[in-house]
């Protein structure tokens, strides 16, 4: 929702005074009672005031759509033996790429508004019970008859993913007709989150909703898979706020391959700029990330060094808090090094949403020392770097903006091995509901899962990661 800078200014004096009556506010404003009147009657239409009093919306509300599940991980002491039972430690978090972005974004104080299918079974209710603790408003999840969403992922020593199911079922058969109670939600947002987990169809009612309605939308893709079936709906006449591809997610976006070079991802964002997007977001792992915006140079930002605990939900908290500073008035470079920091704090907690994370804490990180730097990549590929100064400092060739810190002296940027140390089993939760790890730590430290997803060992937890769609794509792997 736009508003213009009188209306904001009218807004600012109802929150001091929301008894405060038209001529008040002509007054404080030097304007006209007519001219006020006519301000009030826009606000109401927007649904900034929702009718006399002046009650105000939620300043900087935020509706995210997505999928909702149960995460079980399960790894083995030793390398797995195929066909036999094998020792190991197992633990349940609550899980799902919208689920995990709702959350982090209500950890950091943003009003946020959950709207995502969960079956009507137990598993459901300790879902939305561990959600609503967090603070995420869920007026609006749909009980689905299907069962609530699970992801069972089973690791060998390493932290690699053997094998995994998904039943996505109730995730899968949402439909628009399911969104029609939460339009005006929808139309009354700051801004709406999308997770690219969603059928199309209802990713395309979301977008209408929001675009009628004048509110930015910010897509996460999720997968290569999930980005192709995403391609289609991405048009000029269905504006797009903000997309966060991988390289593999953007090559899928566009159906054909983009190279690693800065000329290559550049142009390839350029070709979603004329489908309507205004700002590309893409996501390159440990070497951190490139943001196009339409009518801009492209900026490259470098991943912080960080202490490896478990990249499991990095990739949920960076988009989260890249949304939080949007609205807190942060530009768009500014908000992906936000989120960056988040992504980073993410990674050095066993937690998949850091129940700590808040704004003191990710601006602290913005401030730290990032220690020396590590030469990435051969010159003119997207991360790669060359010495600017005497001090060895190098950024990104060809890139604007942010330089190329890409942390420690190894090519990742990480400054602690990913390992299976602190293995405690499931009794680590501080749930009293009885579902293990959902607002604590897993007991799962260093756990990582396939590489193409965000339990991967991808120490950024910046992978793609996916609620699969189904039998054509098996290799569908959810956060």
């Amino acid at each position: 929702m736009m508003l213009t800078q009188r209306e904001r200014e009218i807004i600012a004096l109802l929150r001091r005074d929301p008894l405060a009556g038209p001529q008040a506010i002509a007054d404080a404003l030097g304007s006209t009672r007519a001219a006020v009147n006519v301000h009030l009657s826009n606000l109401g239409k927007k649904g900034a005031i929702l009718g006399r009093g002046y009650i105000l919306r939620e300043e900087n509300a935020v509706v995210v759509v997505g999928g909702a599940n149960v995460d079980v991980k399960v790894r083995s002491l030793a390398p797995v033996r195929q066909r036999t039972s094998n020792p190991g430690r197992a633990g349940t978090t609550a899980g799902g790429v919208g689920r995990n972005i709702a959350e982090n974004l209500a950890r950091l104080d943003t009003p946020t508004h959950l709207i995502a299918a969960v079956g009507r079974d137990a598993p459901g209710e300790r879902l939305l019970a561990e959600t609503a603790a967090a603070g995420v408003r869920l007026d609006h999840v749909h009980r689905s008859a299907h069962p609530t969403g699970t992801y069972t992922a089973v690791l060998d020593a390493d932290g690699d993913l053997v094998v995994a199911v998904a039943d996505m079922a109730a995730t899968e058969a949402l439909a628009p007709q399911d969104l029609h109670p939460a339009r005006e939600l929808i139309a009354h947002a700051d801004m709406l989150v999308l997770d690219g987990n969603l059928p199309a169809e209802v990713l395309a009612h979301a977008m209408d909703v929001a675009h009628s309605a004048d509110v930015p939308v910010v897509i996460d893709p999720v997968s290569a898979p999930k980005a192709a079936l995403l391609a289609p709906l991405l048009t000029a006449r269905r504006p797009v706020f903000a997309l966060t591809p991988n390289l593999d997610e953007l090559r899928a976006l566009l159906g054909h391959p983009v190279g690693e070079s800065e000329a290559e991802v550049t142009a390839a964002a350029g070709a979603l700029h004329t489908r309507g997007v205004r700002h590309v977001w893409v996501r390159l792992g440990a070497r951190g990330s490139v943001l196009s915006s339409a009518g801009e140079d492209a900026t490259f930002l470098a991943a912080p060094p960080a202490e490896v605990a478990d990249v499991t939900g990095a990739g949920d908290a960076m988009l989260a808090a890249f949304v939080h500073a949007l609205l807190a008035g942060s530009d768009p470079r500014e908000a992906a090094r936000y989120g960056h920091a988040a992504a980073a704090l993410t990674v050095e907690s066993p937690a998949t949403v850091r129940p700590d994370l808040t704004p003191r804490l990710i601006e602290d990180t913005l401030t730290r020392p990032t220690g020396p730097t590590g030469l990435t990549g051969p010159t003119g590929s997207i991360g790669s770097t060359e010495p600017t100064d005497s001090t060895g400092l190098a950024g990104p060739t060809g890139l604007t903006g942010v330089t190329g810190l890409t942390g420690p002296t190894d090519s990742t940027g990480v400054t602690g091995p990913i390992g299976p140390a602190g293995l405690t089993g499931p009794t680590e939760s501080t749930d009293s509901t009885g579902l293990t790890g959902l607002t604590g730590p897993t007991g799962l430290t260093g756990l990582a899962g396939p590489t193409d997803s965000t339990n991967s060992t991808d120490p950024t937890g910046l992978a793609e990661r996916d609620e699969p769609a189904g039998p054509p794509h098996p290799a569908d792997t959810p956060a």
